[in-house]
């Protein structure tokens, strides 16, 4: 493993980060577990960054691909019709509730986001976009620009004119004696604000209902309807980044938008949908989708072995319900997790569905600790357990298992985790 470990510094970019301080190379998996190449087995509650959204090694999938390879067509390109692609872009435009919508696929969330930014920009033509502070929508230059997350921004370059609102940042001092409805409001007041010092044509409001990188901060449920209301006074156009929080992961609702009552103007997806396998996409209103004046292509978006394992993981996301099962098991976790809120080295606990976070603090500032965090990784780790980092500080824990959890896994996640976290606290005391 040190040898790999040597070759990988040699010839991958410094900024390319690795978790723990002996990383790990995962070799193999089966169902919610997977094994590295010292035969540690580890529960996996970050699912490759919620990507393996049904699993390892699930059977339904691994035929479906098999099969499209067995016809000797790996590739064509979106210039000849592809049957898989048509069949998903059918259940994706259904899904989404959105008026005669059309589907664009791509092979990741920030080329979604691209696209996305494309589409109202183009639409409203203008370059002016509104995004939420500790926002992140992808790595490339379009992207980085509508992410407000400094930690994730490698430019201050932009190719957009982006205005940062308040969402997700009810804990700051100024908010924390506000109820919801309070904070909603005084968000909504500062929209107005901002457009009152935009030009007079902001093209779309991007942002996550459930923030990724961000450590799942998460507005107070309709926060995003109220936005919706200021929004369509001027036509401003409001996009979803569902990447992360689409595919019934939330539990209440099957995009992470559902929990606010709106239907946007587009989503954006990826990560999940081809449980592994490269695929993102938009899908957006049919009028926007064609707008657009010159040509386009995704040469790689959409191709048959990808939206074959789509198609098999949509599938077996709506055969077997697991939206119901995010929603059932969420809040089991978040109940054993609830005492860890009584530990100093913990700033606080949150979920939705299957996506849940601790945020780790200095025990005697109570200020963010990415130290404390990183700490508690190692410890799951050496404990059979997988979870993922975050959080504008880098001092969030964040766990998002494959939506097809057990029970029993939940329990033993859950437990795992309050052992790990509680044995930090104890160290940092």
């Amino acid at each position: 493993m040190s040898d790999l470990l040597a070759r990988h510094r040699a010839v991958m970019p410094s900024w390319m980060a690795l978790y723990y301080d002996k990383p790990i190379e995962i070799v193999s998996g089966k169902g919610n577990r997977v094994v590295d190449s010292d035969g540690n087995t580890y529960l996996d509650f970050f699912a490759g960054i919620l990507t393996n959204m049904i699993g390892y090694d699930v059977a339904e999938v691994r035929e479906a691909v098999q099969a499209q390879l067995a016809r000797g067509v790996v590739h064509t390109s979106t210039l000849y019709l592809l049957r898989g692609q048509v069949e998903l872009a059918e259940k994706i435009a259904r899904l989404s509730g959105i008026p005669d919508a059309k589907v664009f696929f791509t092979n990741s969330g920030t080329e979604a986001n691209e696209t996305a930014l494309l589409l109202a920009t183009h639409a409203r033509g203008s370059d002016q976009v509104l995004a939420l502070r500790n926002s992140y929508h992808g790595r490339s230059y379009g992207t980085i620009a509508v992410t407000g997350n400094r930690g994730w921004k490698n430019s201050s370059l932009s190719p957009l004119n982006v205005h940062y609102l308040h969402g997700t940042d009810r804990s700051h001092p100024a908010f924390a004696h506000l109820s919801d409805a309070e904070y909603i409001d005084v968000c909504v007041a500062d929209l107005r604000e901002v457009l009152s010092t935009t030009a007079p044509n902001v093209a779309c409001l991007i942002a996550e209902p459930v923030q990724g990188v961000g450590g799942f901060a998460m507005p107070p449920d309709g926060l995003f309807a109220a936005y919706r209301e200021v929004l369509d006074e001027q036509g401003i156009l409001f996009v979803s980044d569902e990447v992360q929080t689409g595919w019934g992961r939330t539990g209440s609702s099957f995009w992470g938008i559902g929990n606010h009552g709106v239907v946007p103007d587009m989503m954006t997806f990826a990560k999940g949908l081809g449980n592994g396998f490269a695929i993102g996409g938009v899908v957006a209103r049919g009028d926007l989708m064609d707008a657009l004046p010159a040509n386009g292509v995704s040469t790689f978006g959409g191709n048959p072995i990808a939206t074959a394992a789509a198609n098999a993981t949509l599938d077996y996301v709506l055969d077997h319900d697991l939206q119901a099962n995010a929603a059932r098991l969420g809040p089991l976790v978040l109940e054993r997790l609830a005492p860890l809120r009584q530990l100093p080295a913990v700033g606080g606990v949150r979920g939705k569905g299957l996506m849940f976070a601790v945020d780790m603090a200095d025990p005697a500032t109570g200020a963010p600790s990415a130290e404390l965090a990183a700490a508690v990784l190692e410890e799951t780790r050496r404990r059979g357990l997988l979870v993922g980092k975050g959080g504008l500080h880098g001092h969030t824990l964040r766990m998002a298992p494959p939506l097809t959890l057990t029970e029993e896994e939940a329990e033993e996640g859950a437990a795992i985790l309050v052992e790990a976290v509680t044995a930090v606290n104890d160290a940092a005391a």
